[in-house]
């Protein structure tokens, strides 16, 4: 990999890691163009890659929202730890604190469980991801239709944030989105568009440090200089680019639908079927 081709990937992956898109489904079929991932051998070191550059975006995550986390934070150890309160009792704060806690579990239970699988050939296959692409575009249509767009952030109660960790899950799928599997779940719960954002970027900030801290351990023994200046290189433009999309995301999501990211997912998915059709990728 080059430094040019880091940077590259790290763009791409700031961009579509807050997109429902697929940061993994855009960055394995550029991986694969790329002629990055052509051995077999190379799918464990290919998700490592994934997982730390996501450390990029965490850092965005961190920047643009340090204020919310900043309160979550002091609140939630306010009210459970240095002054000890009811659940019922503590503030908004402090029980979304608890929110981010619970969406977390289920990924992590599978995430560990299916590690090998996760980290295999199987999922950097393109007809996973095609099909993830499409599939999941399907439901975020059908959350549009049904969706009732009246939650505020302050509606979630513990029950949404169960079912919006539980469709994280699909995001372990390449091709699902970690936002868009969320952002989809609550649309489904009535959330609205840009609340469901912003509640889908919380929620991801364990499930990111705990992936991108635990590959970057395991793979950082086997990394030689130029691969760790590819990493880290490719980790500062994520941020950067990451950032950037947070803004837009939940600027559009305000008077926007998410029907462009439906179409754009589609077409994707079906172009990646083509391109293996005639060969012009290997799946």
């Amino acid at each position: 990999m080059t430094i040019i081709e880091a940077i590259f990937l790290g763009i791409l992956q700031g961009l579509t890691e807050f997109l429902p898109i697929s940061s993994t489904g855009h960055l394995t079929v550029a991986g694969k163009l790329m002629g990055l991932i052509d051995d077999p051998a190379a799918a464990q070191w290919w998700t490592a890659f994934i997982a730390v550059t996501q450390l990029g975006t965490l850092l965005a995550i961190l920047i643009y929202f340090w204020k919310d986390l900043w309160n979550i934070s002091v609140d939630f150890l306010t009210d459970n730890i240095f002054k000890r309160k009811k659940f019922s009792e503590q503030n908004f704060n402090s029980k979304l604190g608890w929110y981010i806690i619970l969406g977390t579990i289920p990924v992590v239970i599978i995430g560990l469980g299916f590690k090998d699988i996760i980290e295999g050939a199987f999922t950097k296959d393109l007809r996973v991801i095609g099909a993830s692409l499409i599939g999941l575009g399907v439901l975020l249509a059908l959350s549009e239709k049904v969706g009732k767009f009246e939650k505020e952030l302050k509606s979630i109660k513990m029950k949404d944030a169960l079912l919006i960790g539980l469709a994280q899950c699909l995001a372990l799928i390449p091709g699902s989105s970690r936002s868009g599997t969320t952002i989809t779940a609550g649309l489904f719960l009535g959330l609205k568009r840009e609340t469901a954002a912003r509640f889908s970027f919380l929620l991801s900030v364990p499930a990111i440090l705990g992936s991108g801290v635990l590959q970057f351990i395991q793979e950082y023994k086997n990394l030689d200089q130029s691969e760790l200046t590819n990493l880290i290189i490719a980790t500062i433009f994520a941020a950067i680019s990451g950032y950037l999309t947070i803004a837009f995301l939940l600027n559009f999501l305000k008077k926007h639908t998410t029907y462009l990211f439906v179409f754009y997912r589609i077409v994707i998915g079906v172009g990646i079927f083509i391109l293996i059709w005639f060969n012009i990728i290997m799946p």
